[in-house]
């Protein structure tokens, strides 16, 4: 008699592959504050927007003059997320950390059960194989994902069912429905626009094929632009018909933020392929390569004759080979067409990256079906279910400080927020001002200035995916003088400025300089006139400052507290 394919998944493998999701995050919900969260991309920017939209109460207002005070002197309203996205509901429910915590693991359970119920209507529909569904699903909820973006990445499967069945003639109520509220809990930017593209493409490519319009799948590929189009009213509108404001995007030269040639580019190519990008699960694809090359090797030892198999899969490769020197060449193709038209820059379109992923998965599925239940596809699958547990910085991270072995410049979410540090400081600030936080403004040197928004500052410098152009004019004037000193740092203003940060050539792109490291700029060359025509009047640095006087600034004092990941040295303008 054979062996199980997964022994512990014989019975109710779903059921089995929920619990095992639910304990693996165990560790890390009980961790709370001490938790590790994603930093770069996450805790430094996405986690401030939903609890500063609903700090002052405009998550909902779409108004054309409607703003975000803390933020670079009134951010407009339209620039942020929709106010009807389900991350931003859940943190107005409940206390940021929880809230992250909590979207965090519905999006992957909603990835779990998105694939499992894809694979088992048109990848793995024995009812052998329910177990082996349910192993890959599993794998594929562990993965390192930027949760904050909700199902743009890990919850791709749904949408996908539901056009899949209605282009089989099977659809249901529930296929429109859920392509009628994805779009509630992702992000069109980042994963709708282009998923609409591919299954657009992938559907007219069919009718040729078949010759057959599949007007049911077309209609679904419209109630979700639909779904689109209604929760990102505000970002459509504000861009293309009522144009608010200039985005600094606009002045985006991507070309010159990366390196030139032949071989930077398929280099970068060659990491797409094999690694993916960041903000949209990267992870080795190696392991699933070598599946490939496992059931090839079955197939031919089976004496298969039929080539149908390796024509999908070549077919397949090739395309993701294709998308992977599209994505690692973008950046050098945008410069010729910017010259043409510079404002194509503030568009990415290599964030069809975002696809890749679950191509990935499914490629791994044509080969895991070839290969025979018993041990090797067992243990495929678990060597995928633990790389992807290695690979996801928030449980391997949380591992190690369970194992008492904390990375030095990986912080907790207490650590890195400081909420007891940062508020002492704003108090104090407020008694030597005489006036609450809201009436000044500060700005931050070698921490993000999220920090300082969650605990009550309002700042001139954010971290935004986009902002008014004529803003990002009226800060570089304090952070020129540096910016000379570093055509690196330059560059990274100047053809991109999403940071619109306080810079220091000294401390280079170190925008997170901890406490232990008892960093010392000797030398800052900063605009305190222009920090004053913009309102600021303190400086808050985590390095010191050797010479404030030659920057216009005096200190005020230092601050720090045990738990907290930062010293801060606090500057006020001089009179």
């Amino acid at each position: 008699m054979s062996a199980p394919s997964f022994p512990p998944f014989s019975r109710r493998p779903l059921l089995w592959a929920l619990l095992a999701l639910l304990l693996l995050w165990l560790p890390i919900l009980l961790r709370g504050p001490d938790s590790y969260v994603i930093l770069d991309d996450n805790l430094d920017a996405e986690v401030s927007v939903p609890v500063l939209l609903h700090r002052f109460g405009v998550a909902l207002d779409y108004r054309l003059e409607t703003t975000i005070p803390a933020i670079m002197n009134g951010l407009p309203r339209s620039a942020q997320r929709p106010g009807l996205n389900a991350t931003v509901g859940l943190f107005d429910l409940l206390p940021p950390l929880a809230a992250y915590w909590t979207n965090d693991l519905l999006v992957r359970l909603a990835a779990l059960l998105g694939l499992y119920l894809l694979l088992r209507r048109y990848g793995l529909g024995r009812p052998a194989d329910r177990a082996l569904a349910a192993g890959v699903a599993l794998a594929w909820a562990v993965l390192p994902a930027h949760s904050m973006y909700g199902l743009s990445a890990l919850g791709l499967p749904w949408p996908v069912l539901a056009v899949l069945n209605l282009r089989a003639g099977r659809g249901r109520w529930w296929d429109w429905l859920t392509l009628l509220l994805f779009p509630l809990w992702s992000m069109l930017v980042l994963a709708g626009f282009f998923l609409l593209a591919a299954l657009g493409l992938l559907l007219l490519l069919d009718g040729l094929r078949r010759r057959r319009v599949a007007w049911a799948a077309w209609g679904g590929v419209g109630v979700l632009a639909l779904g689109y189009l209604v929760v990102e009213w505000p970002l459509i509108s504000s861009t293309l018909l009522r144009p608010q404001f200039v985005p600094h995007r606009v002045e985006f030269r991507l070309a010159e933020l990366t390196p030139k040639g032949l071989k930077a580019g398929l280099l970068s190519a060659w990491q797409y392929f094999v690694w993916g990008q960041y903000h949209a699960s990267r992870f080795f694809r190696g392991l699933i390569l070598l599946t490939l090359v496992v059931a090839a090797g079955w197939r031919w030892r089976r004496g298969e004759t039929d080539k149908r198999w390796e024509a999908r899969v070549l077919r397949a490769l090739l395309g993701l080979g294709l998308l992977a020197v599209f994505c690692g060449f973008y950046p050098q193709l945008m410069g010729p067409v910017q010259r043409l038209a510079p404002s194509l820059g503030a568009f990415n379109l290599s964030r069809f990256h975002f696809l890749t992923p679950l191509l990935w998965f499914g490629l791994w599925v044509l080969a895991l079906r070839e290969l025979p239940a018993g041990p090797l596809r067992t243990g495929l699958v678990a060597l995928q279910l633990l790389l992807g547990l290695a690979l996801n910085p928030e449980w391997s991270q949380n591992l190690r400080r369970w194992a008492g072995r904390p990375a030095a410049h990986e912080p907790s979410w207490q650590q890195f927020l400081a909420p007891e540090l940062l508020t002492r400081v704003r108090h104090t600030l407020e008694q030597r001002s005489g006036q609450p936080a809201a009436q000044w403004r500060v700005a931050c040197l070698g921490l993000p200035p999220a920090v300082a928004q969650l605990s009550g500052f309002y700042t001139l410098d954010s971290y935004q995916s986009t902002y008014p152009l004529s803003y990002k004019h009226q800060f570089r004037p304090l952070i020129a003088g540096e910016l000379a000193k570093s055509p690196e740092l330059q560059r990274y203003f100047d053809d991109w400025g999403s940071r619109c940060y306080l810079f220091s050539a000294e401390l280079g792109r170190n925008f997170r300089v901890a406490r232990t490291d008892s960093l010392v700029v000797q030398h800052w060359r900063f605009d305190a006139a222009a920090f004053r025509r913009l309102g600021g009047r303190y400086v808050l640095s985590a390095a010191r400052l050797a010479r404030p006087a030659e920057a216009g600034l005096r200190p005020v004092g230092y601050c720090t507290e045990p738990a907290a990941y930062w010293g801060l040295y606090i500057y006020e303008l001089i009179d």
